[in-house]
């Protein structure tokens, strides 16, 4: 095996993909479908009315009005999703919603339609181009639905590349990285990972050299969805070269949904000039856009044989969905434009600084809490109450809770969320009933202030 050596650009060689092949047998992905209980959801009782007929309800417009009162009122309580909900240039792009706009087919490539949005698409892709480090002649990208299809789109990329490859990705993956295993029929290998959601990399080792025989595809999970934990990059990359990954037997996917506008401006490491195959975002999580939308950059000479000419639209299409929403490159063109990397920067220092904050307030409360490094997303203790979870939209998992520090969540939004946690608290653990959950094994003894742990100290 050729030594690899990743201290200088990487140049990748043209690999030609082969066809489709169906060749996994899903293993221990089937062996995690847990049946969830789920609560009907309470709704507004909406109905579709004919025209003219006879109606002694609310107007359309009335009908309207109370949900965007609803929805403004509920703003303040959206803590435990990383949506960003603070943006202001709605009234500046609302003459666009009278178009349709349409982005189908190849954004780089003419076709017949004048209703798209595929100029403002390009100069999207070419920021994050820039950002990721790779030339605008070296790479294909499109304007996505969201997260989830940046990592279908590059999961296939990489299926398509090494048919015969088999998927790694961490336990703390994306749940759509074992839905795209189980679409494309791929081998899968689910890593182990550490109490802070990072990738195990010594069982990564272990699984690459029980494999050796056939080509790697590695999800590479840049903020872990709960945890907001980060894989090493270049622990991964060497521990490839130790085990004898030649630059044609491995392809990397990394999916940053979330920090792919964090990790940059504090400690950068998702750079095209590194051997890896794709890179996703979500643009309507650390940016913002008032639809679900993502960016999926590849390699150019990754996607040319991907491509299917499609004589309908006069173009051709590498994408997965085909039609795109026009009106997501223009939001998203609109606020690179007005944020620039100074105000992403400062928006990532402030998100950072008061997650620490968070944090903080909740250890000096002798509430169990972790933060990842370069992360703004904090895990506590599951609160005890339903309804308390679901007044501040709290995202769960076990024993745990979370709260994603997102733009526009200021200080005054965390104290008003810890004081109000404060007050519950005192209800739920009265002296002598119920205790707080012992969170040792999900977020580290060191950040576990239960009443087990201190008994131990």
């Amino acid at each position: 095996m050729g030594s690899l050596s990743f201290e200088k650009d990487f140049e990748p060689s043209v690999v030609t993909p082969r066809g489709l092949i169906a060749n996994g047998d899903f293993g221990e992905m089937k062996r995690l479908k847990v049946a969830t209980p789920t609560t009907p959801r309470k709704n507004l009782n909406v109905a579709v009315t004919e025209p003219g007929s006879r109606n002694d309800g609310p107007s359309l417009d009335c009908i309207l009005m109370n949900y965007i009162d609803t929805l403004s009122q509920r703003i303040n309580y959206h803590i435990g999703y990383p949506v960003n909900i603070c943006y202001e240039h709605y009234a500046s792009l609302a003459p666009l919603l009278q178009f349709h706009l349409n982005n189908c087919g190849d954004p780089f490539l003419q076709n017949t339609v004048d209703f798209h949005s595929e100029d403002f698409e390009v100069a999207v892709l070419n920021w994050f181009a820039d950002l990721w480090e790779i030339e605008k002649d070296q790479y294909w990208g499109y304007v996505t639905n969201g997260g989830t299809e940046g990592n279908l789109h590059g999961i296939l990329v990489g299926r398509e590349l090494l048919p015969t490859g088999i998927l790694y990705a961490s336990k703390d993956s994306h749940y759509s990285v074992a839905k795209a295993a189980m679409m494309y029929r791929m081998d899968f290998e689910m890593i182990n990972t550490s109490v802070h959601g990072e990738m195990d990399y010594s069982d990564l080792k272990a699984r690459l050299l029980q494999n050796k025989g056939k080509p790697a595809i590695i999800n590479v999970t840049i903020g872990t969805t709960f945890k907001g934990a980060v894989d090493d990059l270049d622990i991964i990359l060497q521990t490839l070269k130790d085990c004898g990954y030649t630059y044609d037997q491995f392809y990397i996917h990394c999916d940053a949904a979330l920090n792919g506008l964090i990790i940059p401006f504090i400690k950068n490491m998702i750079s095209f000039k590194k051997p890896i195959g794709s890179v996703t975002i979500s643009g309507h999580k650390f940016l913002g856009c008032p639809m679900p939308c993502g960016i999926q950059i590849t390699r150019k000479s990754y996607i040319s044989h991907l491509s299917t000419k499609i004589e309908y639209i006069a173009s051709v299409d590498a994408t997965i969905s085909g039609s795109r929403n026009g009106l997501a490159p223009i939001f998203l063109w609109y606020s690179l434009c007005m944020k620039g990397r100074a105000g992403l920067q400062q928006d990532a220092k402030i998100c950072n600084e008061n997650a620490r904050y968070l944090k903080g307030r909740l250890h000096k409360a002798g509430i169990s809490a972790m933060l990842n490094e370069s992360s703004i997303i904090v895990v506590f203790e599951r609160p005890n109450d339903p309804k308390f979870i679901r007044h501040w939209q709290l995202s769960c998992t076990r024993d745990m809770a979370h709260v994603v520090v997102m733009p526009g969540i200021t200080r005054e939004t965390i104290d008003s969320f810890f004081n109000d946690l404060m007050q519950e608290r005192e209800k739920w653990y009265q002296v002598g009933t119920t205790l707080p959950p012992c969170l040792a094994d999900d977020i580290g003894s060191q950040n576990c202030l239960c009443s087990y742990q201190k008994m131990r100290h």
